[in-house]
């Protein structure tokens, strides 16, 4: 089973939801799909929300080996995002030596603001932890305290590994980032990002990549009349 986590958001539904299908519609292999719902693990994640947290789930991803009993393996994605190809391809890439594989992405954002007016943060390992493929075992420093208390710092940039070799590296089409710098737009692809905004946002309605995913919104939101 292919344990995947999908962060949240109640101002991005419609994102989730489109994202688990195209997750569901692609894959050779049987998933699991768990949205990392705040109200659902309050009891554990008490971190509050501050002004530079583009997202509810900014912090609670790091909760999935907690989640998970610190056994196995998990994906994380961030919701907006689009799965275009087989995710169990991506579960055969699991290596036993890392505590995390994921794309290491090299750029800087041009923006200082993003989707709703949200501040773009720019520090070093930019998006690494938007898409995490977790050994879950490896991932044992990540307890509910270190994650509630943790800087922003230390958790997205990997301060609670013990060496940045613990990182291993996935090709950037897992994990390709719509228009940012440095990515054009390609035909192959196995997992788009839109990270700026996705064509859910009036904003973003005519982003790179927005035809396909409002194929995918259609096809998940059909229903007869």
């Amino acid at each position: 089973m292919i344990n995947v986590f999908i962060g949240y958001d109640s101002k991005e539904k419609v994102a989730f939801s489109v994202l688990a299908y195209s997750i569901l519609r692609n894959s050779t292999k049987p998933v699991t799909i768990t949205p990392v719902y705040l109200p659902n693990i309050k009891d554990d994640f008490v971190r509050e929300r501050n002004n530079l947290s583009s997202t509810e789930f900014s912090f609670s991803r790091f909760m999935v080996p907690h989640l998970m009993n610190y056994k196995g393996w998990a994906v994380f994605m961030d919701c907006d995002q689009l799965m275009l190809g087989d995710i169990a391809d991506l579960w055969r890439m699991r290596d036993d030596k890392y505590a995390v594989q994921l794309c290491k992405h090299d750029y800087e954002p041009e923006e200082d603001k993003k989707f709703l007016g949200q501040v773009q943060t720019k520090y070093e390992k930019k998006n690494w932890s938007s898409f995490m493929l977790m050994n879950c075992k490896k991932c044992n420093e990540l307890t509910p305290d270190y994650v509630n208390s943790a800087t922003g710092l230390q958790l997205h940039q990997f301060k609670w590994l013990e060496s940045d070799e613990l990182i291993g590296d996935l090709p950037l089409e897992w994990n390709w980032l719509v228009d940012e710098p440095g990515y054009n737009t390609k035909s192959k692809v196995n997992n788009i990002h839109f990270t700026k905004g996705g064509p859910w946002f009036k904003e973003y309605a005519n982003c790179s990549y927005s035809e396909t995913w409002n194929q995918y919104h259609e096809e998940c939101s059909w229903i007869e009349r």
